[in-house]
């Protein structure tokens, strides 16, 4: 897919006609200080911006998807009388036409830092996640989760829909899959031929009910079915009162589970990826990283065992600025997380179950119960994508 590059050259009356190092070094120290001020979280929102001197000619390239934050930059070299050429592309890109939303196809689709199957995965998308789309690259798209984060997911990942395509999904009968791990069939039947697996937190359309069985449509169209028992009318998932004691059921039933950088469903999990899961079946979305849910929520003084309470998350680190890891309280000083393989283990170095082979200290605690829906945890029914 082709891009559409919208290059407009900007000349302010009263300005030099070529830029001089003072002025070059003015726009970028702008750029800098828009970034800093909307984009301090790179993970989280695209600022893309540098700037380049071509021919005596000041040229601001890149692209973004705040474009308050390029108006910033626009204005100031306003006001300065400072000549620019602006080659800045706004996302989502305007080849994508109407169709500026997706939603996740596979049980659990691969989120990876760039568009390529060989760059880092970062993230994952349950079956169902709603997802902006920002641009197409060779079969990659550059997509924006529910929690913020961007990143690129292979195309066959998702389903790309129009916003009223999105209107017709938020209003249809969906279902939300209950269990940790589960199939579709071709059919109500035992040893029915497999569709697609599916893994707790997968959302579907409910079409009807055949015996003990809902036919469900996916997001990509395909058709198949799923036993009732295993599924929760979404009305019912978004309404319910977030329970601890759930969360942490969520996070034992994952226990043995591998290890995975970037994974946040229960085939495999990394640390940040487990406590996000476990959150998410009670209705509430959690920040992707470790380091980013530290920021967020009731922070608890945590160098008592006595004012930790279960459900609290704890995090890991050099210090509370170098956050690396985090895992859940269960209390009496245990703590469940996901390190090698998703596992029980104590903060108190009188316990056998003291870790010390992961070198972490614990540096900071946070409780969300107390904080839904404020910054950073927020509920599905309040989120507005779904």
């Amino acid at each position: 897919m082709f891009k559409i590059v919208l290059i407009l050259s900007l000349s302010v009356m009263g300005s030099k006609a070529f830029a001089d190092n003072n002025d070059f070094k003015m726009v970028q120290r702008i750029i800098d200080s828009v970034s800093q001020k909307y984009a301090p979280d790179k993970r989280t929102a695209l600022f893309d911006v540098n700037v380049t001197d071509d021919s005596g000619q000041i040229v601001m390239k890149g692209k973004t998807n705040l474009p308050k934050a390029k108006q910033e930059v626009m204005d100031s070299l306003s006001k300065l009388k400072i000549a620019y050429t602006d080659s800045v592309l706004v996302l989502p890109e305007l080849s994508m036409g109407e169709k500026t939303w997706a939603l996740a196809t596979l049980s659990v689709s691969n989120i990876r830092s760039g568009p390529d199957h060989a760059a880092e995965l970062v993230s994952q998308a349950l079956m169902g996640t709603p997802v902006k789309v920002l641009e197409s690259v060779d079969g990659w798209v550059h997509i924006q989760t529910p929690d913020l984060y961007i990143g690129w997911v292979d195309e066959m990942g998702i389903s790309m829909k129009t916003e009223a395509e999105m209107t017709l999904w938020k209003h249809s009968k969906r279902c939300f899959f209950n269990q940790i791990a589960g199939r579709a069939v071709a059919a109500p039947k035992r040893n029915a031929s497999s569709v697609s697996d599916l893994v707790l937190g997968d959302l579907f359309e409910s079409v009807s009910e055949v015996k003990n069985y809902l036919q469900i449509k996916f997001p990509d169209g395909r058709m198949a079915y799923v036993k009732k028992t295993d599924c929760l009318p979404y009305e019912d998932w978004i309404v319910q009162k977030p329970n601890v004691d759930a969360v942490l059921s969520i996070a034992k039933q994952m226990l043995g589970n591998p290890y995975m950088w970037g994974g946040t469903s229960c085939k495999a999990v990394d640390c940040s990826g487990m406590t996000k899961i476990a959150w998410y079946t009670q209705g509430v979305i959690l920040a992707r990283d470790a380091s980013q849910q530290a920021r967020y929520g009731e922070h608890i003084d945590f160098k008592e065992i006595a004012n930790l309470q279960k459900g609290d998350l704890l995090f890991f680190g050099r210090n509370a600025q170098h956050i690396i890891h985090v895992g859940m309280y269960l209390g009496k000083g245990l703590y469940i997380h996901a390190s090698g393989l998703v596992r029980i283990n104590s903060i108190d170095p009188n316990d056998p179950l003291y870790n010390m082979t992961e070198r972490k200290h614990l540096v900071a605690a946070t409780r969300i119960l107390n904080s839904v829906n404020s910054e950073g945890i927020v509920g599905v029914k309040e989120q507005g994508w779904y």
